[in-house]
């Protein structure tokens, strides 16, 4: 397997210009051995709890079908021997699964006796590691064989150059990525970034941060009867999550098990869970302006709009397919976009109660949808049936192609719009050889001439309106001048223009 399963961008200027280096002493990564093969054995402990209770949980029939077994192995015992003892092969004890403290060692002055080059300060390596001003960040959720990772990459249009940074390995399949600056631990704007996986915990890792090996903190806690600890959080897996820009520090995250909560990042637990769901909950997004309004879409067909406030059901509607996708109009924040498994695209204004237009957009589940970050109309959408293509939507009557192709990536599986570039996007896919590209849609003609004319009025429009502001101000500041003209008149016609002189001297 080799497949980008979750992509998004990271903004200009945010990232930190030096990364900062994790160093870790003899000690600590002694301590993170041990705490690494502790919670490996409790994770074997606890499946095996799970297992004996299963086990213990059998009616008649089953009983009755182990001692048949039974009997016919003891019948069977003569004719064939278990050499290697493969019977008592779970039953094992001590640490089997990790033996990861016998690679590393440490001598009487702390240091690892089998590293025996020097270690150099190079300056071409900060160099390198610098990130500029006009970089983006590209952050990849990267599946290869048996190793999941989240790989940053650094993305620059002036200078052309697109490569990675940093990564970091992820003890799970990435499945939605989501970039948020709440730090619970610090006041100051951080570069963090949230992960849903096939597991129930949400992690956050911070992006500054070169060769960390674990998150800034976690979202969800496992139960464990070994330990007394109660279950917090999701029981599947997370399927997508949705950073609130407005109220910072939360967090919604959408799962399997057919819930949505909403996380309270000062404390790590989550404050509201919304379950009118009947179906997994694939796709989550806040509206840009109405703070408390949630956008959810679901496996049972369901589109719903959710006042947090209230923790209701403001409005649903049903679609054609299981929902896979939806989309805030940032343009115009009445509309939204969704997408379903079987390639239907539809639009929807909030105050009605079915959609402006439905469209059969590919002949297989569109799994992107993105809008230009100003371009206004410019709609891409990409699919499992490998194919990108642009619309426009200007017309909310009639929305048209402009342009598709068929990639090479494979059944396309992401699709993400660069933050400051309108015609800039990035999309991932499952082909093992090729399977992540950033595309500049400015390269085609065609794309290229519809939105930029369209660029040029709007930027006239917005430097007329510059203006106007402008003009009103300067009315504004000649207004007050002459009324603290004629101030001083009425003051020096009352007696104390004298005085105004006096303290000017």
């Amino acid at each position: 397997m080799n497949i980008v399963s979750c992509t998004t961008w990271v903004k200009r200027g945010i990232a930190a210009t030096l990364p900062e280096k994790v160093e870790l002493t003899p000690k600590e990564l002694e301590e993170i051995i041990k705490q690494t093969q502790s919670d490996l054995q409790n994770d074997n402990s606890d499946k095996e709890e799970d297992e004996e209770e299963e086990e213990a949980i059998g009616d008649e029939t089953d009983l009755e079908k182990n001692k048949v077994k039974k009997n016919y192995d003891i019948n069977n015992s003569s004719m064939e021997t278990d050499e290697y003892d493969f019977d008592k092969y779970d039953k094992e004890s001590g640490d089997i699964h990790c033996n990861i403290g016998n690679i590393v060692s440490f001598g009487e002055d702390g240091k690892d006796p089998l590293i025996t080059s020097a270690e150099t300060d190079d300056d071409s390596e900060k160099e390198d590691d610098m990130i500029k001003e006009d970089d983006n960040l590209v952050l990849i959720g990267h599946v290869d064989g048996d190793a999941s990772i989240l790989e940053i990459f650094v993305y620059n249009e002036a200078e052309g150059s697109f490569y990675c940074h940093h990564d970091i390995l992820l003890p799970s399949f990435p499945l939605c990525i989501e970039w948020l600056n709440f730090d619970p631990s610090d006041t100051m704007p951080a570069n963090l970034c949230a992960i849903g996986s096939m597991t129930p915990i949400i992690e956050v890792w911070d992006l500054d941060l070169i060769d960390c090996l674990e998150p800034v903190f976690k979202l969800g806690r496992k139960p464990s009867k070994k330990k007394k600890l109660t279950r917090i959080g999701h029981k599947d897996a997370v399927l997508d999550l949705a950073w609130n820009k407005n109220y910072t520090h939360i967090l919604a995250s959408g799962s399997v098990d057919q819930t949505v909560l909403l996380w309270d990042l000062e404390n790590g637990k989550p404050a509201t869970k919304l379950d009118s769901f009947n179906e997994k909950v694939q796709t989550l997004e806040w509206h840009p302006s109405e703070t408390h309004h949630l956008l959810t879409g679901c496996a049972d067909q369901f589109v719903r709009l959710f006042d947090c406030k209230l923790e209701s059901n403001v409005k649903e509607w049903q679609t054609p397919g299981e929902v896979e996708r939806v989309l805030w109009n940032h343009f115009d924040t009445n509309h939204f976009l969704i997408s379903t498994n079987n390639g239907y695209l539809e639009y929807y204004d909030i105050r009605e109660d079915s959609p402006i237009w439905q469209v059969k957009a590919h002949e297989a589940e569109i799994t992107g949808l993105s809008l230009s970050s100003s371009y206004q109309g410019l709609l891409v959408t990409s699919s499992n049936d490998s194919i990108i293509k642009v619309w426009d939507i200007l017309d909310s009557k009639d929305p048209c192609v402009i342009w598709e192709k068929k990639t090479n990536l494979g059944a396309l599986q992401c699709l993400a719009s660069n933050p400051d570039i309108p015609l800039v996007f990035a999309v991932g896919g499952d082909n093992k050889a090729h399977n992540f590209k950033v595309i500049d849609l400015s390269e085609i003609s065609t794309v290229n001439d519809r939105f930029k004319k369209r660029e040029t009025i709007y930027m006239e429009i917005k430097e007329n309106s510059k203006k106007s502001e402008n003009y009103n101000t300067k009315e504004e500041m000649m207004e007050m001048a002459e009324g603290m003209e004629s101030m001083a008149l009425n003051m020096v016609n009352s007696g104390i223009g004298d005085l105004m002189k006096y303290k000017c001297n």
